[in-house]
Order: structure tokens, then C-alpha cells, then sequence
């Protein structure tokens, strides 16, 4: 990425003095492609227009063209610095009308700049559309704001420009704030982003890196670099080996885990990034594929979704199809996986021996175990009593190079939610059971109780040579919430029962807010009233909450979660809609900016809050206790990660339950009333 934010940039003096040539120029030469007619012109209009707007801030400040937003993996039309205010301008043709598209793509570029920029920090944001040609009375040049002196767009013609910016210098700027040079302070502050896994997955795949998509007050560039050294010696060294990655809920384990994919494949070295959790690769796979048809298009090339889609695949894969097709023209033979005899001599296009050399396994603590496996490769392959964990065949078929491989496991502490999935342990076992040989990289946080309840690299029971302890392959630090980055420890600290703990955590929360209802509509509102631009929000709850049902909100019905994730407030089916919900098997590894979570009496507390209670629904008539330790597990896991998926804040909806007459029996008061006063009693405020 060039060292640059912007293709031009000078004081507002100098800039007025230039000629029109000479900064299209300068443009030209900092674009990347093909210059057609319409850039050209959009460029002029654009001078023009600017040149008229500015004439009366000679010595006040500065102007870019073209700044580059990295986290939205687009740039800004103009960028102009009044005394304390920043200007975020974007263009449309002289054809164009003011639309909702528009609105929102030039206030998430000034929410973008404020959140992450560390020179708007302290500084006025005013986003500004301007569609030259439109009519007056269908201008928006009214000034307000919220609490971190972001404004609401400006609508404006070409005219009003003039007049919107008058207004704002003289009635909100700060004089004091004097620019008379360039300022380069501001355009060279830190940008250190938090971007969301699709906005990262996007950025990375346009030939970004993670250090200039992400903030680096984490340790998330310590671990990109420490992975980069150890894939290159299991090269150097012909070596064979498994690299566990750990970390707290956002901390950017599936960032680290498709770059490391995407920057392989981009050195030929063949990568490829599995995961077991469908939504996720589904919604990252249409993400990307949409992206890249909008890229063809804006740069004049022709490519069909599915040429994109094909793209797109070759470096990120579910682990069922990694699996299947390296099951194909094999056989089980004494406990083993060998090649069915003549079937690749005749099948040339098939192999054996997998072309990538590293193989990165997100969620890896949800690989199915023996059993889970078996059942599967029975019921859907028709193939009996199969001998595998899926965590020992997946390392199988790295074990086939002839020369170096890989496994990079991605593990979140506490995050198994689901029957049948393994966990850390069993890629602990497979290792002791088959893979001597090996050579292990993992943190010493896995002494930690998310992990094997702390006992994993004792487990180990390989040559303590081939055990590498690396501090950097754990994340400590969640990136997610950007905003506070303590909201996984809170949530540990509230599913703990650790109130005071929780409580002590919880006011360290200034910029993200944590609130509580037990109106469904209240929260709705709520959520409305945070979310600006582009922002996502929507309502998640327990895939057991089913008595939500009463509030009109039905876990039973499984929404298509990439419209839910990748949709526009102007479809019914996006998240925004507030109409559809997601639990946490669809949520998993994904995010939202603002969360609604509903909470049912499926997890509650006893009278004196110091112990869960877990059930679940049967027969429609009653809750029945959850009586298996591991179950009671998965449940208090799907409201951890449920409970952990917004960036930017979080509402808590607990109903009333039912004082009716005769009373709804699975819905009584004093369930919900346990919940909501404890929540309450650690000093979630109440709306």
C-alpha cells in the first residue's frame, strides 16, 4: 500500500494558486489503473467546484483528494481541514440525486476517521454530500450532532456547499485551532482500525496486511510475525509441524488466520484457511465475491459472480469439503488411510497428497471428535466404524507431504458449543496417539482453565525439543470492541457469578454502553438510536430460548444469515430489519456493531444468584433440567458468545414472564425477575 493516505494534498493557499493540470497530474500519477474519461471529468468538476468553495479560507488550512479510508477499502473524494473541523467530503455526478446509499457512505467515512484516525480524535467530523445539480429545497444543511461531535450529513448542491461550510466555521469551529501550513500532523496521526472479520477479509484480499487494517495496541502484529517465522522454518528445516493460536473472544485469531492464507497464496506458496463453522465461511465467501465483482467493475474488467466465487474458494474452504476430498480414492486399512491401489494413476486430476503445504483451522475446538466423526462418515458416507477424531485426520492428510507442512489451529477458550466437538484436548491426543514426529508451537497461556482446564502442554507427551513456547501465539486483547476492550472479561466475570468482579469491570465501560429492559420495543428503539451510517445491529438469543417466543421472537426459524449479515437497512431480510434472530451457532466468529440479546429462562439462577440453573423445552408443556455436565457447558458457551459479539454496545432484554390467569407455566415471573436483578444488581443501567 503506498506510504500516502491521499493522491494530492496542500494548503488551501497553494492549492487555489495551482492550475488545474498540474494537480490532475499529481492524481493521475498516484492512481493505480487506467485513467478513462469519466475519472477525468469527475476530477475537474470536483477542482472547480472546490476552488469556488474555498476562496475564503486562504491561511485556514488544508485539502485532500482521494484519502484513503483502508478499513472500508475506499477513499474519499475530498478531505478539507478548517481550524478545528474536518470536512469529509464525497462527490456524486451532476445527474445524481441525493440517496440513502450515498448518505451512509460518507458518514461511515467520518465515523471511520473519528474512531480510528488519532488526529480527529479531538476534532469536529462534518460529513458532507454534495450532488452539484440538485434543488434547493431538497438540501439538508441543519446542524446536529452526537456526543463525539460526529454530525449528521450534510445534503448540499453545489450552491449550498458554499453556505454549509460558512455556517459551520462561523458558528461551531474553534479559531483557536489555527492551520496555516499544511497539516501533515493530522494526516500522518496513527489510523489503527478495528475493522469487522468481513471488513478485514475484504481488505486483506484488495492486497492490504494486517498492520494496515488494525489497530497495534494489541499483540496481534507480534503473532502475524512470530506465524510468518515459523511457517518459514518448517520449510527451511523440512519439517512437520502444529501451531496452536490462541485467544480471547475478538481478538483476531480469524484476521490472523486469513491473512496468513491470503499472503501465502499471494507468494505461490499454496494456503488455505478451513473452518467448521458454515456460516461464517458462507458469509466471508459471498462477502468476498461481492467485493470482487464491484472492483472488476469500477476498474472496466468483466468477471461473473461465479468466476469471483471460484476465486475466492481456492483459499478459503469449509473443513467437511478439505476433508472430503482428501478422503476420495483412499481406503481404511488397520486403523490407517491409504491410497486406494491404481485409483490416482487413473483419476489424474485427484490427489493424494494435499497441494497446500499450510492449512489453517479456525475454531479448531470444535473439530468433531471419534465418535461424532464416525457417526457422520456412517450416516453420510456410508462408510463404517471410521477410526478417526476429526483433529487426527485432518494432521493425517497434512502428514502425506513428502518434504514440510503446517497445521494452524485457531482456538477460542470457552467457545465449544456444540455436541461432539473436541476441543483442545483431542488435537493434544492426536498428537501423543500419531504424531510423534511432530513439532509443536504453542503459547504458555494454555495454562490457562479455558484450555484443557489448564493441563494442556502437560498433556504433551512428545521430545520436549520438538515443544516450542511462543508468548506471542496467544491474544490476549480483544479487538472486537473497540470501544472496551474488557467486555470478554466482563462477560467471563458475569457467567462466573463473579458479581463484584463484574461489577468493578463494568465501570471501566465509558464510550460502550451496556443496558437493560424487559420491553423488546424499548431495546429496538435503543438500538435505532445508536447506530449511524452503515453500522449493523440486530437481535440474538439462545438456539434454547424458545418461550421468547411470546415476545415475537422465534429461535425455531433459521433466517438465511448472509442476507442477515451482508444486507442493507433497506432489505427486510438484513439485521437491521430487526425482524429476524440469530443464535449462537449463526453468530459464531461474526459481529455486530449494537446487539440485542434476549435472554430466556433456559439459563437462570437459583434464589441467591450462586448457581446456574440450565433446562430446556420439552414437549412444549416444560422446562426439563439439563442433567450433563458438558451440556450445561454448551449452554453457558452460547450465551458467552452471544454475549460477546457487538463492537460498539449491547442492550439485555429480560421478559416480564407471565402473571396471567391461569399463568403461563412455562413462563413464570420469578425466573425472569432472578435474571433481570442480577444483571441489575451489578449495575447494568436500566432503560
Amino acid at each position: 500500500m503506498a506510504a500516502k493516505r491521499y493522491y494530492y494534498s496542500d494548503t488551501i493557499t497553494d492549492f487555489l494558486q495551482k492550475e488545474d493540470m498540474v494537480v490532475i497530474g499529481k492524481l493521475a500519477l498516484a492512481y493505480s489503473h487506467d485513467i478513462n474519461d469519466e475519472t477525468k471529468m469527475s476530477w475537474l468538476e470536483e477542482l472547480r467546484v472546490m476552488r469556488s468553495v474555498l476562496k475564503n479560507y486562504k491561511n485556514r488550512g488544508s485539502v485532500y483528494f482521494e484519502y484513503n479510508i483502508p478499513r472500508m477499502g475506499r477513499r474519499a473524494d475530498v478531505i478539507v481541514l478548517i481550524d478545528d473541523v474536518v470536512f469529509v467530503i464525497e462527490f456524486k455526478t451532476r445527474k445524481s440525486k441525493f440517496t440513502h446509499e450515498a448518505v451512509t457512505q460518507v458518514w461511515d467515512y467520518a465515523l471511520d476517521l473519528k474512531n480510528f484516525q488519532e488526529g480527529s480524535r479531538n476534532r469536529i467530523m462534518i460529513p458532507v454530500l454534495v450532488a452539484p445539480s440538485e434543488k434547493d429545497k431538497n438540501c439538508q444543511i441543519e446542524l446536529s450532532h452526537f456526543e463525539d461531535l460526529v454530525y449528521n450529513p450534510l445534503q448540499v448542491n453545489e450552491k449550498q456547499l458554499s453556505v454549509a461550510i460558512e455556517n459551520v466555521v462561523t458558528t461551531i469551529a474553534d479559531k483557536a485551532v489555527f492551520l496555516a501550513s499544511k497539516d501533515d500532523a493530522w494526516a500522518k496521526s496513527g489510523y489503527e482500525p478495528t475493522p469487522t472479520i468481513i471488513e478485514a477479509a475484504i481488505a486483506l484480499y484488495e492486497e492490504n496486511t494486517v498492520e494496515d487494517i488494525t489497530r497495534h495496541d494489541g499483540d496481534i502484529d507480534a503473532t502475524a510475525v512470530c506465524l510468518e517465522r515459523i511457517i518459514n522454518e518448517c520449510r527451511e528445516k523440512r519439517q512437520k509441524a502444529i501451531c496452536f493460536v490462541t485467544g480471547v473472544p475478538g481478538a483476531g485469531k480469524t484476521l490472523i488466520g486469513l491473512q496468513t492464507a491470503i499472503s501465502q497464496f499471494e507468494k505461490n506458496e499454496k494456503a488455505v484457511y478451513l473452518s467448521g463453522n458454515y456460516p461464517l465461511v458462507e458469509v466471508l465467501q459471498e462477502a468476498l465475491t461481492r467485493d470482487y465483482v464491484r472492483r472488476c467493475k469500477e476498474e472496466g474488467n468483466r468477471c461473473t459472480k461465479a468466476e469471483a466465487k471460484s476465486k475466492v474458494k481456492a483459499f478459503i474452504q469449509m473443513i467437511h469439503h478439505y476433508r472430503d476430498l482428501y478422503l476420495e480414492g483412499t481406503e481404511v486399512k488397520d486403523n490407517k488411510i491409504i491410497p486406494i491401489e491404481g485409483y490416482f494413476q487413473s483419476h489424474a486430476d485427484k490427489a493424494y497428497i494435499p497441494s497446500e503445504h499450510v492449512a489453517i483451522f479456525d475454531e479448531a475446538q470444535r473439530a468433531w471428535t471419534k465418535e461424532e466423526l464416525a457417526r457422520f462418515m456412517k450416516e453420510k458416507k456410508t462408510i463404517k466404524n471410521f477410526p478417526f477424531s476429526e483433529p487426527e485426520y485432518l494432521m493425517s492428510c497434512m502428514d502425506r507431504q513428502t518434504d514440510w507442512g503446517l497445521v494452524v489451529c485457531l482456538i477460542g477458550g470457552g467457545q465449544e458449543i456444540n455436541k461432539g466437538e473436541a476441543g483442545i484436548v483431542e488435537w493434544i491426543s492426536s498428537i501423543n496417539r500419531s504424531f510423534e514426529g511432530w513439532h509443536v508451537y504453542m503459547s504458555d497461556k494454555l495454562s490457562d482453565k479455558e484450555y484443557a482446564e489448564g493441563k494442556a502442554l502437560e498433556m504433551l507427551q512428545i521430545n520436549k525439543s520438538q515443544i516450542h513456547v511462543e508468548s506471542a501465539l496467544h491474544l490476549s486483547v480483544s479487538m472486537r470492541s473497540f470501544r472496551a476492550e474488557k467486555v470478554s472479561l466482563f462477560v467471563h466475570q458475569l457467567l462466573n457469578l463473579q458479581k463484584e468482579e463484574a461489577s468493578s469491570t463494568l465501570k471501566e465501560f465509558i464510550n460502550y454502553p451496556i443496558v437493560l429492559t424487559r420491553s423488546l420495543d424499548k431495546a429496538k428503539k435503543w438500538l435505532k438510536s445508536h447506530a449511524r451510517g452503515s453500522e449493523r445491529y440486530g437481535i440474538l438469543a439462545s438456539s434454547k430460548a424458545e418461550r421468547l417466543k411470546a415476545i415475537s421472537i422465534n429461535v425455531r426459524y433459521q433466517p438465511d444469515f448472509v442476507h442477515w449479515f451482508l444486507e442493507d437497512d433497506s432489505d427486510i431480510r438484513s439485521s437491521n430489519a430487526l425482524e429476524d434472530t440469530l443464535t449462537e451457532f449463526k453468530v459464531q466468529g461474526l459481529e455486530i456493531d449494537w446487539a440485542c440479546v434476549a435472554w430466556d429462562a433456559d439459563l437462570r439462577l437459583n434464589n441467591d444468584h450462586t448457581k446456574w440453573q440450565h433446562y430446556q423445552l420439552r414437549s412444549g408443556t416444560k422446562w426439563q433440567n439439563i442433567n450433563k455436565p458438558i451440556n450445561r457447558e454448551y449452554q453457558i458457551n452460547a450465551y458467552r458468545v452471544l454475549l460477546t459479539r457487538a463492537r460498539q454496545g449491547m442492550v439485555l432484554v429480560v421478559p416480564n414472564g407471565d402473571y396471567g390467569v391461569p399463568p403461563d407455566e412455562t413462563r413464570k415471573p420469578e425466573w425472569y425477575d432472578g435474571i433481570y436483578n442480577y444483571l441489575k444488581d451489578i449495575g447494568i443501567k436500566e432503560i
